[in-house]
């Protein structure tokens, strides 16, 4: 009787360890199942977020880009808008205060007086060298005339401009320190900019001269400040006007500001003084390049005209004149862009 209650007893408890086992073992498997699915979703919504994070970040880039291009063009269309198209915006540009009137007036008279030379030299007609005569043609007065019509006053004044620009340039980074020093001192941006139109040398002096008129006439800052950068489209004057304009609108720290834009500029001129010295000597190497056909054709004329001769009677000398003049105006034009930068 002890012996079955026993067994009994014993095949109860084995049935009760194998159902808590059972039991253990399909709970612990869904425990980790959810704690497995737990971490995927986690991970999931984690991906989620690091995904939409990026995509903002990217989007952010593509608004950054668009609205650097949309500058960068509007920028460009301001600098060829500044080109002018005609005779006064050119003369305004070169410092020159005389109408354009006068201007065609005096580019007639330079054409007139080419075409009389090229009229006097033709009549006369040169010595004859080495037995060929040399005739003056009706071509040779059409083209005299062009060129003092249109060629040499638009050169001087292209000259003009240049150099007036290149004057600025150098005076521009000291006007800038007066309007800092005045700004720290108390003055207004009105009192500096009339303090340099007096004290400053020509050209500055008068651009800011007829800036500070502008302004006093009622003119906006901005629009005065726009109008000076039109007049001269230099990149120093464009980074002061952009200067000036942002802190009229948001304000802030004027010298500092100003301060910043001086060392940028006397920078610049360094980084161009630099950039001039290493590339003298490429720039000494193109000129004798391009002047050796020249000097070996003159002093081949002085020992042998007649050689030298018939490249100007014959077509066939006529042919490789304009083919000579092609390849040199090619490798000219191909050496002053390798030695050119724009700094």
């Amino acid at each position: 009787m002890l012996g079955g209650d026993l067994l009994i007893y014993l095949v109860a408890g084995l049935a009760f360890v194998a159902l808590a086992g059972l039991g253990f073992v399909l709970t612990g498997d869904g425990g980790d199942s959810a704690v497995k699915r737990a971490k995927q979703i986690q991970e999931g919504r984690n991906g989620g977020k690091a995904n939409q994070k990026q995509d903002a970040t990217s989007q952010r880039r593509r608004q950054t880009q668009q609205m650097l291009d949309k500058l960068r063009e509007q920028d460009e269309a301001r600098r060829k808008s500044l080109v002018p198209q005609d005779v006064r915006g050119k003369l305004l540009q070169a410092g020159l205060d005389i109408k354009p009137e006068v201007f065609w007036a005096v580019s007639a008279g330079l054409a007139v007086a080419f075409a009389l030379l090229a009229f006097i030299s033709g009549a006369e007609g040169p010595p004859p060298i080495a037995g060929i005569e040399i005739k003056s043609r009706p071509a040779m007065i059409i083209v005299a005339s062009i060129v003092g019509f249109l060629g040499v006053p638009r050169w001087v004044l292209d000259m003009m401009t240049k150099r007036r620009y290149k004057k600025m340039t150098a005076q521009f980074a000291d006007a800038i320190d007066i309007i800092v020093r005045g700004v720290k001192s108390g003055l207004p941006l009105t009192e500096c900019l009339r303090i340099i139109a007096r004290e400053s040398p020509s050209p500055l002096g008068n651009e800011f001269k007829t800036l500070t008129d502008n302004i006093q006439m009622g003119t906006t800052v901005e629009r005065a400040l726009q109008q000076f950068y039109k007049r001269v489209p230099l990149p120093e004057v464009n980074f002061f006007v952009i200067v000036l304009t942002i802190q009229a609108k948001s304000g802030g720290n004027l010298s500092e500001a100003l301060g910043n834009l001086s060392k940028v500029i006397r920078e610049r001129k360094m980084m161009r003084e630099k950039v001039k010295a290493m590339s003298s000597e490429a720039k000494a190497s193109a000129g004798i390049i391009a002047s050796l056909p020249f000097a070996v054709g003159t002093m081949v004329f002085m020992t042998t005209p007649s050689y030298m001769m018939e490249l100007f009677v014959k077509p066939t000398g006529h042919m490789i004149l304009f083919m000579g003049a092609g390849l040199m105006f090619t490798g000219i034009t191909v050496m002053r862009r390798m030695i050119s930068f724009d700094i």
